[in-house]
């Protein structure tokens, strides 16, 4: 008695409904991961915002403690890493804020454009994966001893 074996494969109507359901399921599932990236987006503008913010009234905070120069520039330490001052904040550029922060342009993937270490200089955070300038937190450094800095940000396409 022999044995016949038979050699059995997917059809092309099997295959088709396959690929089918996969494009079906791929088409629901994309609008949602889209979205969920611009809501990290949002919420990494949203965290640095406040870390700014947390950062410039920690040093402000410092320079009082430490009776440190509370006008015209002035260095503090804070966590071992020297923070450039301006009326007793940071500075709206790596040395001050972005030092104070500890924010990291490579690992937190942000681009920085302007700032400087004089009154009303701005910094501006641009978060990666938004649109340019419409996804930023920007920090402006105070213009006298008696204004605190400004900080804002932008959400508007992240």
């Amino acid at each position: 008695m022999t044995m016949e074996r038979q050699a059995r494969g997917f059809t092309l109507i099997e295959l088709v409904v396959t690929i089918s359901i996969i494009a079906i399921l791929a088409a629901v599932a994309l609008p949602r991961y889209i979205t969920l990236q611009q809501q990290a987006r949002i919420a990494k503008a949203q965290a640095i915002y406040g870390g700014v913010r947390s950062a410039a009234a920690l040093a402000h905070a410092m320079t009082i403690a430490t009776n440190t120069v509370t006008s015209g520039a002035a260095n503090v330490s804070m966590e071992g890493q020297n923070v450039t001052l301006f009326h007793g904040y940071p500075t709206a550029d790596a040395a001050g804020i972005v030092t104070a922060t500890q924010l990291n342009t490579v690992s937190d993937a942000l681009a920085l454009s302007g700032g400087g270490g004089g009154a009303n200089a701005t910094l501006t955070i641009d978060i990666s994966g938004g649109t340019a300038g419409l996804c930023t937190v920007t920090y402006t450094s105070p213009t006298n001893a008696n204004f605190a800095p400004g900080v804002g940000v932008d959400t508007t396409s992240c």
